[in-house]
């Protein structure tokens, strides 16, 4: 089958294409703006790519089009493909119909942290010789790539992040509503995607549409700290419910590391600790905290590591199989990634763009780094729900960790926010600014870091190029 992809370098759509490259099948596809990385991961795939929605490429006779949820009525090429009456489908229905059909779909969803849950529950399979296939908005490290078919055609797995925003123009439903999932992670809830969500309920209403699909032998994998996640079960549950963060189901605790002695010689320093696993009250294993690197520290991370403990249980991996995999988990490319060190500052990248993942990966960098050094957070609200200003109240409190914030907002352009940034931050008095030129922020930054000083870069898009800037920036200050 030859299909093309219109909007082929989404992260979700440029996963679709991969997997569609690896089952067989031609693919081709276009996008308003073709660019690296995706531009080279899928043309390295053998993949034809076309920049812009010139209605000549009806040219191509696809069997198929397959429509990424960026497209809208209006498009030129979409109307051609309308008035011609030709065959087109969203992107998740052509996964749920030609990837996921037959195989055990576990899907993680959740307002936060589905990119790293879904990769630790893949490399947990994997690590257990499961050898899934997997669908994922980010790069797991442990892999190298976002979208895999299958690591051995007899595998029955696979993983995929289940999002909820909506599935195409015409297709309103949330992606995941699509996926028929055994295993579904119910991460958490929060409001989010102002721009097609009018408030929390509509959300939790979708989340049940979720729940409502996975089968009654199927298991529903629940944060037990989240409201809004008891609301939508409470709406109706058909499939046994495992939850996650209480004592009463899979939890974790600090606890003195093995070799520690009362008295007398120790193996190891006292001040270590060890991550003890329970479920219940039942130990399950344990892993030095150590062993949880500067990518996964934070409440936000541990919590995503028991929702995938107790997914992975239920496709046969046995727990204390599944915590001896953490150690070896190398986390997700833009999750708390190290991008580099000048002068001796060290300039980390995160994907964070809600105020709640913001305040826990600033959080995180802090456990991380212990009390001394300080934080140079560096923010640029570019999410559709931080253009609209629905969170900008928020955003004092999620930066408060940080001792000196550095926001960016463009004035002009399809990312230029409708608000005041700098008015949003003044409750954090002299320790925020705002810019509106990329150059001035980067300026700033370079000028008020020292050494030992940790630049933590948040946002959800490639921000100019900022961190490689900033390196550069505080290299010519060491050498000046």
């Amino acid at each position: 089958m030859h299909i093309h992809i219109l909007g082929i370098c989404g992260t979700f759509m440029g996963g679709v294409a991969q997997l569609a490259r690896q089952a067989g099948h031609r693919v081709t596809g276009c996008d308003a703006n073709v660019y690296p990385p995706m531009s080279s991961q899928l043309e390295a795939a053998g993949i034809e790519l076309i920049s812009g929605w010139s209605p000549e490429q009806l040219g191509l006779a696809p069997d198929l089009f397959v429509v990424g949820n960026v497209v809208s009525r209006g498009n030129p090429l979409m109307e051609a493909i309308l008035d011609r009456g030709l065959p087109y489908t969203s992107g998740p229905q052509w996964v749920a119909e030609h990837i996921l059909a037959g195989r055990h779909v576990l899907a993680v969803a959740g307002t936060h942290g589905k990119t790293t849950t879904s990769s630790l529950l893949a490399w947990i399979l994997e690590d257990a010789g499961l050898a899934p296939g997997f669908l994922i908005g980010g790069v797991p490290l442990n892999f190298g790539v976002s979208a895999r078919l299958h690591g051995d055609w007899s595998s029955p797995c696979f993983v995929i992040e289940a999002d909820e925003y909506d599935t195409a123009f015409f297709d309103k439903r949330s992606k995941f509503v699509h996926y028929r999932p055994r295993t579904a992670v119910l991460n958490n809830l929060e409001f989010d995607h102002a721009d097609i969500f009018p408030d929390l309920g509509a959300i939790e209403t979708q989340f049940h549409h979720l729940v409502r699909t996975v089968p009654g032998s199927g298991r529903l994998v629940t944060n037990a700290r989240e409201p809004a996640l008891a609301r939508v079960l409470e709406r109706g549950c058909w499939s046994a419910v495992e939850r996650f963060g209480a004592e009463d189901g899979w939890w974790l605790r600090e606890v003195p590391a093995v070799g520690v002695a009362s008295g007398g010689a120790t193996l190891i320093p006292p001040a270590a600790t060890d991550l003890e696993f329970l479920r219940g009250n039942t130990v399950l294993g344990r892993l030095p905290a150590s062993a949880f690197d500067i990518a996964l520290q934070g409440e936000h991370n541990r919590m995503n590591a028991l929702a995938a403990l107790a997914a992975a249980e239920h496709a046969g991996v046995a727990p204390a199989k599944a915590i001896d995999a953490l150690a070896r988990f190398r986390s997700v490319k833009r999750r708390m990634e190290l991008r580099g060190e000048a002068a001796g500052v060290r300039v980390y990248d995160d994907f964070a763009h809600h105020p709640t993942a913001i305040e826990t990966t600033v959080a995180g960098l802090r456990r991380a780094i212990g009390p001394g050094p300080r934080i140079l957070a560096v923010l640029e609200p570019r999410s559709n729900t931080m253009k609209l200003g629905a969170m900008k109240a928020q955003l004092p409190g999620s930066l408060s960790g940080a001792d000196l914030v550095f926001g960016f907002g463009a004035r002009e352009g399809r990312d230029a926010l409708g608000w005041d940034l700098a008015e949003a931050l003044a409750p954090l008095g002299d320790r925020a600014r705002a810019f509106h030129e990329l150059a001035d922020l980067v300026d700033a930054v370079a000028a008020a870091a020292r050494p030992g000083d940790r630049v933590l870069v948040m946002s959800n898009g490639g921000f100019g190029g900022v961190h490689h800037r900033l390196l550069d920036a505080l290299a010519g200050k060491a050498d000046a």
